[in-house]
């Protein structure tokens, strides 16, 4: 582990020296992910992407990419795009990344099941900003949303997140 690491302990994310507090999946950690389940998954993820809300933040890294009104996260299990950003028109079960919320103002995506999704496994493990503190996620990883910003503004495209069972 180095300190560049996010390492999920009982005080909440370590990074670059600091603990974050956060919030995990209703389902707890989960050996087994499953689409669905609410469990954060365990073992070893790396971030592969950052999106924002252009319209309602600034760009929080250089290597950040604009969520657009069209923008979906695909969870169809089976689906083609599985697990994939997708743009409207898609038929079924998926995720909007526009949201009238603001927890999607900044999502660290996870390297998940990604890039070649197995039917089932789980979609969308994203580092995103909590409804509040204990407030559980879908799966995800939830932070305050200053904490999130000083976070995204720090990492690099890579950079691993560190689930232990």
């Amino acid at each position: 582990m180095t300190p560049a690491d996010l390492v999920l302990t009982p005080r909440g994310v370590r990074f670059l020296g600091q603990y974050w507090p956060c919030t995990l999946g209703r389902g707890g950690r989960v050996s087994d992910k499953r689409e669905g389940d609410g469990g954060t998954p365990v073992g070893t993820h790396r971030i592969v992407g950052m999106l924002y809300r252009a319209d309602r933040i600034a760009r929080p890294a250089n290597w950040a990419e604009p969520i657009g009104p069209r923008d979906l996260w695909c969870d169809i299990s089976g689906h083609a795009d599985y697990n994939q950003l997708v743009q409207v028109p898609i038929r079924g079960s998926r995720e909007r990344l526009r949201r009238g919320d603001p927890l999607y103002d900044i999502v660290l995506v996870t390297d998940w099941n990604w890039p070649l999704a197995e039917a089932g496994r789980g979609s969308a493990i994203f580092l995103h900003q909590w409804r509040r503190p204990g407030f559980p996620t879908a799966g995800c990883i939830g932070f305050r949303r200053d904490h999130l910003r000083w976070i995204a503004a720090a990492i690099q495209p890579g950079s691993r997140l560190i689930v232990p069972a």
